[in-house]
């Protein structure tokens, strides 16, 4: 399964750049590099061998040393370079939960799927500040509802987390439970009081504090329609008629099923 290329965008954010670059694959992954003055840190490098192949077309035109690449939530076309993984991630990425989910995409994707990496994974401590290429990384705790993997605020400028704050609705992979609604809600207004200017993610890309304000009242009110609607369908006309043309819509039917079983 081919995939279509991807495209790049430049933040620049005072001491250093933010480079996003949107697959545009099957998963709708996004990848990073953030360049300082001498050096680079990549994050969340690609999956798909066609975007493996771009990626690392671009970094190399950057003509900077990879001084760290960091595997978050998703492990990607690392190949033999070393990772940096927060702690716990890696055994996770091991387990059943992480592993089923990678055997489903080579069952989905097959060759199209880069190799998965050989490097050697260090792991960082949660609560810890790292400084790469002139940059800080401080890797906090990612939503309670989530993978074990961290938040990540980039040179107290841009905050990572693994889903991007969208003007959008939701997928079921991200809110999959009511427990998992108030878990994101903490997260988005953890990470408007980060200070942050730029909000990116794992999934979607980069976004701006408008996002994650619209996020976090969209949650609140999707968890006050899910108590007033005991069903799915009702839940899923009550959301429509709550945020019509909303982007997204038709993922309600299955955001539907996971928070009303």
């Amino acid at each position: 399964m081919a995939q279509t290329k991807g495209r790049f965008e430049v933040h620049d954010l005072g001491n250093f750049k933010l480079h996003v670059y949107y697959t545009n694959d099957a998963l709708g992954d996004a990848s990073y590099i953030v360049e300082g003055k001498d050096a680079l840190v990549t994050m969340e490098q690609p999956l798909f061998k066609d975007n493996v192949a771009e990626f690392d077309a671009y970094l190399s035109r950057l003509d900077k040393p990879a001084e760290k690449r960091i595997t978050d939530y998703h492990v990607g076309g690392t190949g033999n370079h070393d990772v940096v993984m927060v702690e716990g991630m890696r055994e996770f990425t091991k387990g059943e939960i992480y592993g089923g989910m990678m055997q489903g995409f080579a069952q989905a994707f097959g060759d199209a799927l880069t190799d998965m990496p050989t490097g050697r994974a260090a792991e960082v401590a949660f609560g810890t500040t790292q400084t790469w290429a002139g940059v800080t990384f401080e890797f906090r705790r990612g939503a309670t509802s989530d993978f074990p993997g961290a938040s990540i605020l980039i040179g107290g400028k841009a905050y990572y987390t693994h889903w991007t704050p969208a003007k959008a609705h939701v997928s079921h992979l991200q809110v999959s439970s009511p427990a998992a609604i108030d878990a994101e809600i903490a997260e988005a207004e953890t990470s408007l009081a980060s200070g942050a200017t730029l909000f990116v993610g794992g999934h979607g890309g980069a976004a701006e504090r408008d996002a994650v304000v619209f996020k976090i009242a969209y949650l609140q009110k999707m968890k006050e329609l899910l108590a007033e609607n005991k069903t799915a369908q009702t839940f899923v006309d009550a959301m429509k008629e709550a945020y019509p043309g909303l982007s997204g819509e038709a993922g309600l039917e299955e955001l539907g099923k996971a928070l009303c079983r």
